[in-house]
């Protein structure tokens, strides 16, 4: 049985964070269909990892989850990932994935939450619909005492 990824990143020391944070990608963004063609533009120049993983991606218009921009029962994204080493020149981890947050943001896109995401709070709870979550969180006692936001778990600097 393979190791558990979340334990092996916990027991790795800084160095080698640290250099894969520098020579390796792990990206998945959803971006409306509409919007690919430049979004894949956006990927290459800011990191350059090839072959792109390209999905098409229904997105249903409930409560509680994606904020779609959308009157329709549904719209169409394209989840693109990335996986691999940057080729792009000038590529930095936080700042190459902050540019492309924002444009995934500023066109209606979502990030996928198992990668690290570099979004303020702001920006993150504009991008997911926490009405269900904070129903939930606020329901519950000693909830928000024991458990921090699903932020400090998708963002490398709340976890540290």
């Amino acid at each position: 049985m393979p190791p558990e990824v979340s334990l092996l990143k916990l027991t790795q020391p800084e160095a080698v964070t640290k250099l894969y944070d520098k020579a390796h990608v792990i990206q998945d963004m959803l971006v409306p269909v509409e919007h690919l063609e430049k979004a894949i533009n956006v990927f290459h120049d800011e990191i350059e990892v090839y072959p792109i993983w390209l999905c098409p991606f229904r997105v249903f218009n409930h409560p509680g989850q994606l904020k779609i921009k959308t009157k329709a029962d549904s719209q169409m994204f394209v989840d693109i990932g990335v996986y691999g080493v940057p080729k792009a020149k000038g590529y930095e981890t936080i700042t190459s994935t902050r540019r492309i947050e924002a444009f995934v943001s500023k066109h209606d896109g979502f990030q996928m939450l198992y990668a690290d995401t570099y979004t303020t709070l702001e920006e993150f709870r504009a991008m997911f619909d926490h009405t269900l979550y904070d129903k939930v969180r606020d329901s519950l006692p000693y909830c928000k005492d024991a458990f921090p936001e699903i932020y400090g778990k998708v963002n490398r600097s709340v976890r540290k």
